[in-house]
């Protein structure tokens, strides 16, 4: 290869000034080699780590993308479109993970091997001979110091041999080190050459296949299905911006009606007071005693709900009740070190509360409002308007946290020309009946004389009320309600486990199960009845849904998920949920006994009724797999069963052919035998023994 220099290895053994001169050259040579090579390897590792990293997050993002349908989004609904889109993104970025690994392994081959041996090997090899060779100079430098000294006078034949051998080994082992490490030193400059090119080779090769398979996989379909993506994200970018330019005029329309009521307390000529209203929120500031005589006031947010006035501190989830309003009194009062308070009393005078609002307009609203709801039920002459008042009541009474949409409706414009929009099917609420259910007769829906069990009571444990106790004789009783270890590894082992709290509400007898109208029907009457008894109070429990039941885990009873025949929640207040149960026994007349339980959640109504109607689902399937499993059982047991009398009808004829096979080898003399040796019988023997030797054998076969 022209423009490589060379130690001479003839001048080796003379190791003249100018070799050494010559040999410092080509060490700084040697060390500028080294030092840019540890910065080129460095790079490149660089290069080689960042390609590891870029394979494995590309293998990561294609997890996740597939495991998005398996994520719970509290604001995000079952988005069929853009899970499957999602599925197609992922199996794309899976085959560019694996060009991305197959890249890595290939840059681990072509370019990281080259660099990294020639660094670890070929360098450390110079560095090694290099100090080999100042060790054997230094020693042939002593010994032909020594050498040197001998004495002229005293020759001393002993101590000059040793000194001549001494000499002769050094020098020996100097000119073979020295020609090692020039042979070395001569040879890096090819493998230096080698070094830096085909790393560099490996990583254009490498790169070349990468693109070449990328290209091969990503076909014109993928590039169309990219672009109806970038068509539809430009698309959802164009709605986001037309949501925002809505959402901005939306805020400065706000805020331009709002500002009027920024003032706390505003000009009365410019925000009249609104005396008719019949609900009411805000916060107020309330007294009371930290001492005999001593008080403080706290700020809480009140809002009135039917006959009642709320209160609900910021981070509470709910509302606690503060008075029945119902027939109370409300006056202005003045206080020493507030303005703008009032005080309400309760109707047999035992309870007052003092308030405090921001402004006169709102402490008039507040007093003029809680007099609308206290008068409203009482001097009322309209008996329709009484009953339904009293519906309104139940069904508020049970619900003591209202939805957001419901505590800001009072502030919404009237929208009473705007048509109605809601669920398909009957619309009912508990204080007015559908046109649906106005249609039906209530002996239709509910079972005439029947009483409203206000205390959860199961079918299944009235059926077995007998064999309860006469099992629980001589028998420690479970004060938990819960059933035995076989019940409850059953339960453990259903698929579906789903946990909600709940209160029971009450339950009637009812004869028609075809439509939710009986429940709404049902949810009706016991509000009602609630309501007129004044029965506001509720045992909170856990409903637990499963395959196999739904169980009230603080009470008795469990209800068998394959009596359940019915299942829905409230139109209106969507808190409010109920089943309707078949039971096996019947009365008099020998028909099943349906009843349906009504009860309200702390969560979504319908997310209950998705569970129990998912909870059949799965039940059913199961049942399915487990006669399909049966039937398989029994096509393999009569597989088996075949192959058996198949295998034995071959062992017998393997042994007749095996008896066959014994009886003609016995009747032909001279034939060997089993062991490989020849019976020869003579002339008058083997008339004698052939019928013996042939019975023989024959037995011996047969056995």
């Amino acid at each position: 290869m022209p423009g490589i220099d060379k130690l001479p290895l003839e001048e080796t053994l003379e190791d003249s000034p100018q070799t050494r001169s010559l040999l410092g050259v080509f060490e700084e040579d040697t060390a500028a080699t080294s030092s840019y090579f540890s910065q080129l390897f460095k790079a490149m590792q660089r290069i080689y780590d960042a390609q590891n990293e870029l394979s494995a997050a590309t293998h990561l993002t294609s997890r996740l993308l597939k495991d998005y349908e398996k994520q719970r989004f509290p604001l995000g609904g079952d988005d069929e479109v853009m899970s499957s889109t999602l599925q197609q993104f992922a199996k794309v970025i899976d085959e560019l993970s694996s060009c991305h690994a197959v890249l890595s392994t290939q840059l681990a081959d072509a370019m990281m091997f080259p660099i990294t041996q020639f660094q670890e090997r070929d360098l450390r090899e110079i560095v090694i001979l290099k100090e080999v060779f100042q060790i054997s100079s230094d020693d042939h430098d002593t010994a032909v110091n020594r050498y040197s000294r001998l004495s002229k006078r005293k020759e001393n034949e002993k101590v000059k041999n040793e000194v001549m051998e001494d000499v002769y080994t050094s020098r020996k082992k100097q000119h073979e080190t020295i020609m090692h490490y020039f042979a070395s030193l001569n040879m890096l400059q090819y493998k230096k050459k080698i070094a830096l090119l085909e790393p560099l080779l490996g990583y254009m090769q490498a790169q070349i296949s990468f693109f070449k398979l990328g290209s091969e996989n990503l076909t014109q379909q993928w590039e169309e299905f990219l672009t109806n993506i970038g068509t539809s994200v430009q698309n959802v970018r164009r709605e986001m911006d037309s949501d925002a330019e809505a959402t901005e005029q939306t805020i400065q329309d706000l805020k331009a009606a709002s500002d009027p009521l920024y003032m706390p307390d505003p000009d009365p000529n410019k925000i009249p007071v609104n005396r008719n209203l019949t609900r009411k929120a805000g916060y107020l500031n309330t007294r009371y005693k930290t001492g005999l005589v001593s008080s403080a006031w706290e700020r809480q947010y009140f809002f009135t709900q039917g006959g009642n006035l709320m209160s609900q501190s910021r981070g509470d989830v709910a509302g606690g009740l503060v008075m029945d309003i119902d027939n109370c009194s409300v006056m202005a009062v003045d206080c020493d070190d507030r303005r703008f308070c009032f005080q309400i009393t309760s109707f047999d005078g035992k309870k007052a509360v003092i308030l405090q609002a921001e402004s006169r307009k709102d402490c008039e609203e507040w007093i003029a409002t809680i007099n609308n709801i206290s008068k409203r039920i009482y001097l009322s002459e309209n008996p329709e308007e009484i009953a339904a008042r009293v519906n309104q009541s139940a069904l508020e009474a049970v619900t003591p946290s209202p939805s957001f949409q419901q505590r800001h409706e009072s502030f919404r414009p009237s929208t009473q020309g705007r048509p109605k929009t809601g669920r398909s099917g009957s619309q009912c609420s508990a204080g007015s009946e559908s046109p649906a259910l106005s249609s039906l007769s209530l002996d239709s829906l509910v079972a005439p004389d029947t009483p409203i069990q206000f205390d959860i009571i199961s079918p299944v444990s009235e059926e077995h009320t007998s064999q309860t106790k006469s099992g629980a004789q001589g028998r420690r009783t479970n004060p938990f309600g819960e059933s035995g270890g076989s019940k409850s590894e059953e339960s453990e082992d259903s698929i579906l486990h789903q946990l909600f709290i709940v209160r029971f509400l009450g339950s009637m007898e009812v004869k028609a199960t075809e439509s939710a109208d009986v429940i709404y029907e049902t949810m009706r009457q016991i509000l009602a009845a609630r309501a007129i008894h004044n029965i506001f109070r509720m045992t909170e429990s856990h409903l637990l849904v499963t395959c196999e039941c739904l169980n009230i885990c603080c009470v008795v009873p469990q209800f068998p998920l394959s009596s359940v025949v019915l299942c829905a929640s409230h139109q209106e207040n969507k808190r409010l949920f109920g089943f309707v149960l078949k039971t096996a026994g019947g009365r008099v007349d020998g028909r099943p006994v349906t009843v349906c339980y009504v009860f309200e959640s702390n969560n979504d109504g319908e997310k209950i009724c998705d569970s129990v109607g998912l909870a059949k689902q799965i039940a059913l399937h199961s049942e399915m797999d487990r006669k399909a499993t049966q039937k398989q059982r029994e096509l393999d047991k009569a597989k088996e069963k075949q192959q058996e009398e198949l295998h034995k009808q071959k062992q017998i004829e393997k042994d007749l052919e095996e008896q066959s096979r014994l009886i003609a080898a016995s009747s032909r003399p001279g034939q060997p035998a089993a062991d490989g040796q020849f019976l020869v019988l003579s002339n008058s023997q083997s008339e004698d023994s052939d019928a013996g030797e042939e019975g023989q054998k024959t037995g011996e076969s047969e056995a």
